[in-house]
C-alpha cells in the first residue's frame, strides 16, 4: 500500500507545476484526497481537498484562484495544478487519502487524520 506525490521542482515566480498523487495497493476512489504542504520552519498546512463522491473541493485562501485540485479515479490518481506560483508557495507538498464522512466540513482539512500519507515532493519557487 503506497501513496506517492510527484511533479515538484524548481520554477520561477509566476510559473506553473502539476503535482500528481498516485496510489498503489488500494483504491483511491474510496477516499477524499487532501494536499498539504510544509515549508521550512513552519507547520504543515492543508492546501486543498476533493471529496470522493461529488467531487466537491476546498482551497486554502492562500492558493484560491491559483491552484486546482482534481482526481481521475480510472487512473487511481489525483492532481494539483498550481499556477501563478509565488516564492511563499515553496514547500514540500504531500497528498493524503482521508476517509471523510459525507457532509463533513471541508475547511477543517487540517484536523482530519488521513488513512494514508504520501511521500512528499519538493516545490521551490525562486528566480
Amino acid at each position: 500500500v503506497q501513496l506517492q506525490a510527484s511533479g515538484g521542482g524548481l520554477v520561477q515566480p509566476g510559473g506553473s507545476l502539476r503535482l500528481s498523487c498516485a496510489a498503489s495497493g488500494f483504491q483511491l476512489d474510496y477516499y477524499a484526497i487532501g494536499w498539504f504542504r510544509q515549508a521550512p520552519g513552519k507547520e504543515r498546512e492543508g492546501v486543498s481537498l476533493i471529496t470522493r463522491n461529488d467531487g466537491s473541493t476546498w482551497y486554502a485562501d492562500s492558493v484560491k484562484g491559483r491552484f486546482t485540485i482534481s482526481r481521475d479515479n480510472t487512473k487511481n490518481a489525483a492532481y494539483l495544478q498550481m499556477n501563478s506560483l509565488k516564492p511563499e508557495d515553496t514547500a514540500v507538498y504531500y497528498c493524503a487519502a482521508i476517509n471523510l464522512a459525507p457532509g463533513s466540513e471541508l475547511s477543517l482539512l487540517d484536523y482530519y487524520v488521513p488513512d494514508y500519507w504520501g511521500k512528499g515532493t519538493q516545490v521551490t519557487v525562486s528566480s
